[in-house]
């Protein structure tokens, strides 16, 4: 049996996000979105999602490239002198690996973006984290502490299975194969602690490989090649480009969510997108 759920990241970064996800939900396949506690639009995105009862609404986990949710003099080592977060994922994820005061600081930001999200009256769909971040082992010890409070909401397993994704991408072989290998063994300890935990996690997830290149052509393509099971489909659509890496094709994801083509697809298949909690009860 398979399962599609299509989820876009970043909703409360700005208003063009908040614009082009609404959008994409209302008009097209998209069934879930992650919420940035710290983003500058995170109100316009609570309004947004409270119209949108159908859209399944999950937390997305950022300790980098944006805003605390915590005062910056309670997480010092965190942020920088303006009060941000690094913007350097991978440096941030070295240290904080390997400093016990980072954890614990990292830890109260967590816990206070659960916190912010249960402050908007909306029901947790499922977790992830910005970058991934939850696959980082200080991250995932802070998940599997807080979720079974806010009523253990599924969490995002980011390994792309490589032949699926090479089928469908018939590109990129090396770097699909690498970007498995590597998230599979970086999800390991994850997958354990979270189960342990009573956390479900989807079985497959597209979109990793081609973060902000999900275009009509491409979820085209992931959809010929679905596996049994619970799928993610994800992407990063926005009206227009503003606060996202340069490398994103954002507007043309929105495109690609809107699409009539994907749409009838989507039909033609007897798919019906999912939030995490339906396509984990149904």
């Amino acid at each position: 049996m398979k399962s599609l759920i299509v989820t876009a990241d970043d909703f409360g970064m700005s208003i063009p996000v908040n614009e082009g996800i609404e959008a994409s939900h209302s008009d097209g396949i998209l069934s879930a979105t992650s919420l940035m506690c710290g983003g500058d639009a995170f109100s316009d995105a609570v309004e947004r999602a409270k119209r949108l009862p159908n859209l399944g609404v999950g937390l997305h986990i950022h300790l980098v490239d944006s805003r605390p949710v915590l005062p910056p003099e309670k997480i010092p080592l965190l942020v920088d002198r303006d009060g941000c977060f690094s913007n350097n994922p991978e440096w941030f994820g070295f240290n904080l690996y390997f400093s016990g005061e980072m954890r614990r600081q990292a830890e109260a930001e967590i816990e206070a973006q659960f916190q912010r999200f249960e402050g908007t009256g909306l029901v947790m769909d499922h977790i992830n984290g910005h970058h991934h971040f939850h696959m980082h082992p200080a991250v995932t010890d802070a998940i599997a502490k807080f979720a079974p409070r806010y009523g253990s909401p599924p969490v995002r397993y980011p390994v792309e299975p490589f032949f699926p994704s090479w089928e469908a991408g018939a590109d990129k072989p090396v770097r699909r194969l690498f970007n498995w290998a590597l998230y599979a063994g970086l999800t390991s300890r994850m997958r354990r602690k979270l189960k342990s935990a009573g956390l479900k996690l989807n079985d497959h997830i597209f979109g990793v490989n081609d973060t902000g290149a999900m275009t009509e052509k491409r979820i085209l393509a992931y959809l010929d090649h679905l596996p049994d099971g619970v799928t993610e489909l994800y992407a990063h659509p926005a009206k227009r480009m503003e606060n996202q890496p340069q490398t994103y094709g954002s507007a043309e994801e929105y495109s690609g969510m809107v699409s009539p083509v994907v749409r009838a697809k989507v039909a033609a298949l007897g798919l019906q997108p999912l939030t995490f909690k339906a396509a984990f009860s149904a």
